[in-house]
């Protein structure tokens, strides 16, 4: 018998900010997710210690899915992040970034934590008002009667993840794959609610990533149907091909039947029963001039072989994630039980082949509207194909939320830098009665707009990698990398040709400011709304619900972090 060991109390940590441990943690943690931002971003090699499987990544998602931290309190900023990636799939790095940052430049200001929380609050309020309006100097808006402005979203997400191992042309071609896929999933014929469709990633790893395609509607690897064979599939009065779509087993086993007794008479055999059954059901399926049968599960090879005969298609163990987009693209509802079969359960297809991709065989099926296709997405490894297939489903995410606000922000630092300026601009220009209203001082509000306005631009310093130095403009705000190797007495306007967006040339006589290091910015022009027509073509776009949405829960994290007066852990 265990010995007994008595009820341990609750530890109780009061302000766990001040903390040492929480300190060294939370540098480390910035340090990991600085070393992985943006398109220069080292990679990681993820595993548990004891050996196993092996990631190796730079994207927010995987890292802190991997990621263990034991304090509570960077196990509430990971939560808020992670919510924040499972939510928009995009900028998870950015939130993370700015939270940790404004916690460190928070917890340095010698203020009131209430008062540090509404000032920021306040300038969150800035932020966010300044970002809708159309003033708004470090967005654009996508028009989607023309191509260039979503090839640099879908470009800067597939940029931005380095462990896609991806040449500026496979770049280039798997965002035109990834965009053409996408428009394959926005209705024709527009409703007022309306519903985007599903892009299906089927893979092929171990070929060339220009071996990838995109095909109008759903495929359903085949392994035992060789190409050789055409497959004819019998046609309704219609000239539609009817599908029949089961989410049951149709293997004739008895192990589904639900508990209870079962009552069977001598000389009366389950098996057979069953068997019959299920070709009872064939037979109304071929009456019907059903050419297709997709079952989720296992069809009995007689009831194949019946079937096969009577010339329609029948393809088992298409597994649950296929049902939704068989029924989208078919109209088909999944039957759920062989002994009750009805007609209005079927759905159409426009057609039904083989088609061929490497040593695999698919049933390819091509709905009358297609508003589901299939991307089949090859790499050379397994790493970089796992991180490939991420960073496309990422690139469709951002597409959708595009397509309902259309709208986006400059990407490589600009935007970051660009309202930490204009934040500056405006705390110098707030009244008096602003401050009342805020209950604190214009020194305290100056306090926390700064530290606001270094995390920011933290966020921007994050993408250099190479230790060279970042500068910003003095008209546009905007943030721009020169490389490595050169003296602080050269002449900046000499090193540098573009901004981090690609927005500006160096072609105006700007002047410049070191970013690092430097706590005020002087007062700038708006930025010019609109991009020039040659610039525009390799834009670095973020998602703008993304970004926003991030810029949001980083603060509101960061502000639920500082408020903490205790920790309380149970030691039992």
């Amino acid at each position: 018998m265990s010995c007994l060991e008595a009820k341990k109390p609750p530890l109780f940590i009061s302000k766990p900010l001040t903390k040492g441990t929480v300190s060294q943690s939370l540098s480390l943690l910035i340090g990991i997710l600085r070393s992985c931002y943006g398109p220069a971003g080292r990679l990681k090699q993820l595993h548990n210690g004891v050996g196993g499987y092996v990631c190796t990544t730079s994207q927010s998602s995987v890292i802190f899915s991997h990621l263990s931290v034991s304090h509570p309190v960077l196990r509430v900023l990971m939560a808020s992040v992670q919510n924040h990636v499972s939510r928009f799939s995009d900028c998870g790095l950015f939130t993370a970034i700015l939270c940790c940052s404004l916690i460190e430049n928070f917890r340095s200001i010698n203020i009131g934590s209430c008062n540090i929380i509404k000032i920021s609050k306040h300038l969150l309020s800035l932020c966010m008002d300044y970002l809708k309006s159309e003033t708004c100097g470090c967005r654009v808006s996508v028009d989607f009667s023309s191509l260039e402005t979503l090839l640099c979203l879908v470009r800067s997400v597939l940029t931005s993840k380095p462990a896609c191992m991806l040449n500026k042309q496979e770049v280039e071609y798997v965002t035109t794959l990834i965009l053409k896929a996408f428009m394959f999933t926005v209705p024709s014929h527009v409703e007022t609610n309306a519903v985007l469709g599903k892009c299906i990633i089927v893979p092929v790893k171990g070929k060339r990533v220009v071996d990838s395609t995109v095909l109008p509607g759903l495929l359903i690897e085949v392994p035992e149907i060789p190409s050789a064979n055409p497959l004819t599939a019998k046609r309704s009065c219609s000239n539609m091909i009817k599908i029949a779509l089961f989410c049951v087993s149709m293997s004739g086993d008895l192990f589904n039947l639900e508990e209870g007794t079962i009552t069977v008479h001598h000389r009366i055999s389950l098996e057979m029963s069953e068997l019959n059954q299920l070709l009872s059901v064939g037979k109304q399926l071929v009456n019907d001039e059903v050419g297709l049968v997709v079952c989720q599960k296992v069809i009995h090879p007689s009831l194949k072989q019946y079937l096969k005969e009577n010339h329609v298609i029948a393809v088992d163990r298409a597994g649950l994630s296929l049902m939704e987009p068989l029924s989208q693209i078919t109209g088909a509802k999944p039957i759920a039980s062989i002994h009750m079969l009805s007609p209005s359960c079927y759905g159409s297809l426009k057609d039904v082949c083989v088609e061929s991709f490497a040593s695999k065989h698919f049933v390819h099926l091509t709905p009358i509207d297609a508003v589901v296709c299939s991307l089949i997405l090859c790499n050379r490894s397994e790493t970089a194909w796992d991180e490939l297939k991420r960073a496309c489903e990422t690139a469709e995410h951002v597409l959708q939320f595009t397509i309902k606000e259309p709208l986006a922000l400059l990407g490589g630092g600009c935007t970051e830098t660009h309202l930490a300026s204009y934040i500056r601009h405006k705390s110098c220009s707030l009244s008096t009665s602003s401050f009342k209203d805020i209950d604190c001082s214009r020194t305290q509000y100056q306090l926390v707009a700064d530290g606001f306005c270094r995390a920011l631009e933290s966020v921007a310093c994050s993408l250099n990698h190479d230790d060279g130095e970042i500068l910003t403009d003095m008209v546009y705000g905007h943030c721009w990398f020169v490389p490595p190797g050169f003296p602080s007495v050269f002449h900046w306007s000499d090193l540098v040709s573009k901004c981090g967006c690609g927005i500006n040339g160096n072609a105006e006589n700007l002047s410049w400011r070191l970013l690092q290091g430097q706590f005020a910015s002087p007062v700038i022009q708006r930025c010019p709304k609109e991009p020039s027509v040659k610039a525009a073509d390799f834009l670095t776009l973020d998602c703008f619900a993304a970004k926003c949405s991030g810029l949001q829960v980083a603060l509101e994290t960061a502000n639920l972090i500082l408020d903490l007066s205790y920790v309380i852990e149970d030691q039992n």
